[in-house]
């Protein structure tokens, strides 16, 4: 059903609410006892629970208890009082006798008068804001009134057995964007409890084998499972970018069917991520929530505070800033605390080690949708004290043309940038002259984020995410192919930057699948040695594919889940990934953390950068050619001389083969072989950079190479020997 509050008739004057027939009398309550301190939702006390929500225009609160999951209407309803429960406009009070697993819900009376930003309707089963669980879902509303999933009193007590938060540097992370349910659902994942938070935990092995150092998840806060009617959506929502309740971790990914399990499950994967030495930082959804705009439900905010909570224009009607029917009204003081208590609810409740803020210039804008500097929100969420141990990710931009990658914040923030992802697809496609952009990425940004003070780890560096094609699709497919989600290819994003090589998706031609294994390693080798942060889409790693569908949102099946026969049969790239990452984690010289200046940090050094042209000259930035050569210098150690290995790399982006030479001054190192995804497995890359030492100054790449070469810093420097076998075959071997 579809429509404004809950009635048949939405836009009808809402009736009073009528008498609900009750189970049961009606339990005595206690007004709210002040020697507690004063958070929001359902409190755990001793005797009873305290119910505690905000509402400042409501006239009247009631609280419906339920006894089962299943029940359709409660079997008490106990309305606060207006004078004795009713502090400014918080509406509190304490039930005895009542403790978790308790279910609940809230209703509100209030005017109706939607230009005015009201929105009340005193039939509306609502969902607390502070709910810490949710249960059930949405059950039928053949009466006009909307049943949502249940809240849940829970008691948060859980043994960490001593865990804390892992605190690894920024600089020396390694991210892992996955999907909790879409990881482990496959059939062929062979775990015991597939989709859910205790399956990831039987995954671990896997992940730590790749050597990441955090798993970013897509949204785990509550969202919609049926529609509003309590029927199967039309189209599933499987990203879970549909918030119903911040603070409570999704139901649908816990085994238990037990209200409020999946508050126990998803601490015990976060317990065990951390014993593995995996942090896990959340994607979280801030700027907007799934009660959508006008003609949507009212499922909890409208409820209790419409004007507040969201975004609305002078006529009432919701701003659009996410794309997605309203805006949350972040910047609002009552809405910014919310957030605020969100944010060390997770940290403290669940040890999560940061967030990454979906469309996260909503943060940026006033309650008129005006994007400001210094934005309260953004400011304070970088500034809090309990927030300091954890890592703050912003995407950059929202769906009404924000576009802030760069600008977006202090310098705690990172950023996912937009700008390395475009200019590292237009590069490795071959689009002339694009060395110079490629450098900059490559070198950490700077153009970006040295101007704020920021460092190359504010640079959250990505090839592909969930939003768009998989690395497999970038290098298979010209155009999308959303066709499956039925909006007749009308969603997703047009301009992708990609290219098929000559045959749009799977071929058995053995000439473009030999280049789209080559460019495959290329992209993963620039993303894994580039200064910044990498992140890794879930599957990258073993050519996951989604058909050429860039836009996924709605498949719950095995066009979005991990296919993990595909670790066995790309084996080779997995390897590939997994050496990449170890050598990243092992070498500084990939991860610095302040910008390099192109100038030696002591006398008698190399620069800690240097840009060469294919014969080894001096780089034309503005010439049309596809191809760069790059000489990072091992970073000075603690006792100033240089530590690790200087690494070399060659991009040949050309179609055509190039000739590359060794530049002069860089060729009394001993180098070795590293990277080279134009050899076949294994000696595409060899551990550590350990590889056969080179014999040659100069030979010629073949078309979309890309060639890293390493050699040690305080090794004695021998003669200068030859590139390993492999480097002049042909670009359709």
């Amino acid at each position: 059903m579809q429509g404004e509050g809950n009635a048949l008739d939405p836009l009808a004057p809402q009736p009073a609410a009528p008498p609900l027939e009750l189970a049961r009398p009606a339990r005595s309550h206690k007004p709210y006892d002040f020697t507690h301190p004063l958070p929001y939702g359902a409190i755990v006390r001793e005797g009873g629970v305290y119910f505690v929500v905000f509402s400042r225009s409501a006239t009247a609160m009631r609280l419906l208890l339920y006894d089962r999951v299943g029940d359709t209407e409660p079997a008490e309803v106990i309305s606060f009082h207006p004078e004795d429960d009713r502090w400014g406009d918080v509406w509190c009070m304490f039930v005895p006798g009542v403790g978790p697993g308790q279910l609940y819900h809230y209703q509100a009376e209030g005017p109706w008068d939607p230009k005015r930003g009201h929105r009340f309707d005193p039939r509306a089963r609502l969902i607390d804001p502070y709910a810490l669980a949710l249960a059930g879902d949405f059950q039928p509303a053949d009466d006009g009134v909307l049943r949502p999933p249940k809240c849940v009193v829970v008691d948060d007590h859980f043994d960490w057995q001593g865990d804390r938060h892992i605190r690894r540097p920024v600089a020396e992370t390694v991210i892992y964007e996955m999907h909790v349910r879409g990881f482990t659902r496959h059939p062929n994942s062979k775990t015991k409890h597939p989709g859910t938070y205790l399956g990831v935990i039987e995954k671990i092995p896997y992940l730590k084998s790749l050597g990441v150092t955090a798993v970013e998840l897509m949204p785990v806060h509550e969202f919609p499972i049926l529609d509003w009617d309590g029927r199967p959506k039309q189209r599933p929502n499987y990203w879970g970018y549909d918030p119903l309740a911040f603070f409570a971790p999704h139901r649908g990914y816990a085994v238990s069917r037990e209200p409020g399990a999946q508050v126990r499950e998803f601490k015990e994967m976060v317990r065990a991520l951390h014993e593995a030495g995996i942090e896990v930082i959340l994607d979280v959804v801030f700027n907007h929530t799934a009660e959508g705009n006008e003609r949507g439900p009212t499922l909890s905010f409208k409820g209790l505070e419409n004007r507040v909570y969201y975004m609305l224009d002078e006529q009432g009607n919701y701003r659009n800033y996410s794309g997605c029917g309203n805006t949350v009204n972040g910047n609002h003081p009552v809405v910014r605390e919310m957030i605020f208590h969100c944010l060390r609810h997770w940290v403290l409740n669940y040890h999560v080690d940061g967030f990454r803020f979906d469309l996260a210039s909503i943060l940026s804008r006033d309650r008129q949708g005006n994007l400001v500097p210094n934005p309260p929100l953004v400011e304070a969420i970088a500034e809090d004290p309990l927030l300091a141990d954890t890592k703050i990710i912003a995407e950059a931009w929202d769906a009404a043309g924000a576009y802030q990658v760069g600008t977006f914040a202090s310098t705690r923030w990172a950023e996912w940038n937009g700008r390395y992802r475009d200019d590292v697809r237009r590069f490795w496609r071959g689009d002339p002259g694009m060395v110079g952009a490629l450098a900059t990425r490559l070198a950490g940004s700077s153009d970006l984020y040295e101007p704020s003070g920021r460092c190359p780890y504010h640079s959250i560096n990505f090839v592909t995410s969930h939003d768009g094609f998989t690395l497999n699709d970038l290098v298979s497919y010209n155009h999308k192919h959303n066709e499956a989600n039925g909006e007749e290819n009308r969603d997703g994003e047009n301009n992708n930057y990609s290219c098929n090589y000559g045959v749009e998706g799977p071929t058995r031609s053995r000439k473009v699948e030999a280049v789209r294994r080559r460019q495959i390693r290329n992209f993963l080798a620039t993303l894994l040695l580039s200064q910044g942060v990498p992140m890794l889409l879930m599957g990258d790693e073993c050519r996951r594919t989604q058909q050429g569908n860039n836009n996924a949102y709605c498949q719950d099946n095995e066009l979005s889940w991990f296919d993990w026969s595909l670790v066995k049969k790309h084996r080779d790239l997995v390897r590939f990934v997994r050496e990449l990452i170890r050598f990243r984690r092992a070498v500084p010289t990939v991860r610095r953390t302040h910008f390099l200046r192109g100038r030696p940090e002591a006398e008698g050094l190399l620069p800690d950068v240097s840009w060469y042209d294919p014969a080894g000259g001096p780089v034309d930035w503005f010439s049309p050619q596809r191809s760069l050569t790059c000489v990072f210098a091992a970073p000075l150690g603690k006792d100033g001389r240089p530590e690790g290995k200087h690494v070399l790399l060659f991009l040949h982006a050309d179609p055509e083969p190039g000739r590359f030479v060794v530049p002069e001054p860089v060729r009394h190192l001993a180098w070795r072989a590293f990277v080279n995804t134009a050899a076949r497995p294994p000696e595409d890359i060899y551990p550590g950079g350990e590889g056969p030492p080179v014999t040659r100054f100069d030979w010629e790449l073949p078309g979309r190479t890309l060639v890293a070469l390493a050699a040690e810093a305080t090794a004695e420097h021998g003669p200068a020997l030859a590139l390993p076998q492999g480097c002049e075959e042909q670009q359709a071997r």
